[in-house]
C-alpha cells in the first residue's frame, strides 16, 4: 500500500513537473532514490539468507530477487516518467 500511494506521489511529481531537463532530472532522481532503497532491502534479505540453510534460505533469496525486480521496474519507471517530462518540453 505505501509503495503504491509512493508510486502515485512520484507519478503526479512527473506529470506536475515544468518542462526543463533539470525537472527530468529531478523525476529520475526520485525514482533512482527509492530503486536505490529497495535495492538495499534486497542485500539485506540476501544477507540474512546468508545464515539461513534449507527451505528459508531458498525463501529469503526468492524474497531479494523479488525486491531487486521491483527495484529494476523502479527505475524503468522513473526514465519513463522523465520521458514524459521531456516530452511536454517539446
Amino acid at each position: 500500500m505505501k509503495t503504491t500511494a509512493m508510486m502515485l506521489g512520484l507519478s503526479s511529481l512527473a506529470v506536475l513537473a515544468a518542462c526543463d531537463s533539470k525537472q527530468e532530472t529531478a523525476v529520475e532522481n526520485a525514482y533512482d532514490n527509492q530503486a536505490a532503497i529497495i535495492d538495499n532491502q534486497a542485500d539485506n534479505v540476501e544477507d540474512m539468507a546468508d545464515n539461513m540453510t534449507g527451505n528459508a534460505a531458498d525463501a529469503a533469496e526468492n524474497a531479494a530477487d523479488a525486491l531487486e525486480d521491483k527495484a529494476d521496474a523502479v527505475r524503468a519507471a522513473g526514465e519513463k516518467a522523465g520521458d514524459a517530462v521531456e516530452n511536454k518540453m517539446k
